[in-house]
């Protein structure tokens, strides 16, 4: 016979895995009402549910176990990150259990019931587009969660980021003050603040030149990345480009479009220069070492864990965001000014 789950019950009782959690582990504090407090207990003893032995046995009802969902994990951005939150979760006597959401709202909410039925004390996640209402479920329980590289505009929860606007812009500047005759702009269509924050300092900058240069921009969805890449490069770039500037919003665009410079033997940065957002292994096997802009991602990961276990600890409503700068990284594929 199938044990019984939490999942169960909050199926039967109409709410949140995490809101069955907090019940059954009797926390206090939550804004969880008497009336569902009692159905959850009496759905608990009619389908006889039993705890896990373990998480019942905890008399501090902490696990030390913090959830971390990333948005790729494939990306060396979110594997370095991981790593980082790791072995600074570690010195705090946290085990961390990481879970990658792909960009899905949907696998991003399971993750989270998920860690929730582990009973985590707390999670770090990069909230992905469409995932308001989960993050919103998590704060009306009071349950410790901090963001992370990433925000959502008008859900109010605790996290790290960098100023991708001001970051984005200078770098627009500095590519401004090289005298391209054309810049293009590669980023994603999107709704995640933290990215149209980057086109945004993009577009700042342009709009306050007084350069005249030929501006474009490359935008695509999430599928499909390398093929759309190259598609709309041959179209905007061809295979002969002449003092051109690339400015890619992202590591997953830049690898994309250093593929099509390859391809058609485009030279960096005697034809095209090339800026980057975020490092990244792959960059290495490029015959030019790529400019990027280069997140802090020890200092981003030491201030998430710490604003966690400050939550864990002593939970406050806050939607407090650390914001901290990210900095350039000029390499090869970088022209040197002429003028």
């Amino acid at each position: 016979m199938k044990r019984s789950s939490i999942k169960d019950i909050a199926k039967l009782a109409g709410v949140s895995v995490a809101t069955v959690s907090y019940v059954l582990n009797r926390k206090e504090g939550q804004r969880i009402s008497e009336e569902t407090r009692k159905k959850i207990f009496e759905i608990a003893e009619t389908i006889n549910y039993t705890p896990n032995k373990i998480a019942k046995s905890l008399k501090t009802n902490k696990t030390k176990l913090l959830g971390l969902i990333v948005a790729d994990i494939s990306n060396d951005f979110y594997s370095h990150m991981a790593r980082n939150l790791e072995d600074k979760a570690l010195k705090l006597g946290y085990t961390l259990i990481i879970g990658s959401s792909d960009e899905n709202a949907e696998k991003f909410e399971k993750l989270t019931e998920l860690f929730s039925q582990q009973q985590v004390d707390g999670m770090i996640v990069a909230p992905v587009a469409g995932s308001e209402k989960t993050l919103e479920n998590l704060i009306h329980i009071k349950y410790p969660v901090v963001t992370i590289d990433r925000y959502l505009k008008g859900v109010s929860v605790p996290g790290i980021t960098i100023d991708n606007q001001e970051i984005a812009e200078s770098t627009a500047h500095l590519l401004l003050n090289k005298d391209f005759d054309k810049m293009i702009y590669i980023g994603y269509e999107t709704e995640l603040p933290h990215l149209l924050d980057r086109q945004h300092g993009f577009e700042k900058a342009v709009s306050s030149s007084k350069k005249t240069v030929e501006i474009q921009y490359l935008l695509i969805g999430l599928e499909n990345i390398a093929q759309e890449v190259h598609l709309q490069l041959e179209k905007m770039l061809g295979k002969t480009p002449e003092n051109t500037a690339l400015y890619f919003s992202s590591n997953k665009l830049a690898v994309a479009g250093l593929s099509y410079l390859v391809k058609n033997n485009i030279k960096v940065p005697e034809q095209v220069s090339v800026i980057a957002f975020d490092e990244t292994d792959a960059y290495d096997l490029f015959p030019t070492e790529i400019t990027y802009i280069q997140q802090p991602i020890e200092e981003m990961a030491e201030e998430a864990i710490k604003l966690l276990d400050g939550q864990i600890t002593n939970y406050t409503a806050t939607g407090k965001r650390i914001t901290l700068s990210a900095k350039l990284v000029a390499k090869a594929s970088l022209k040197i000014n002429l003028t």
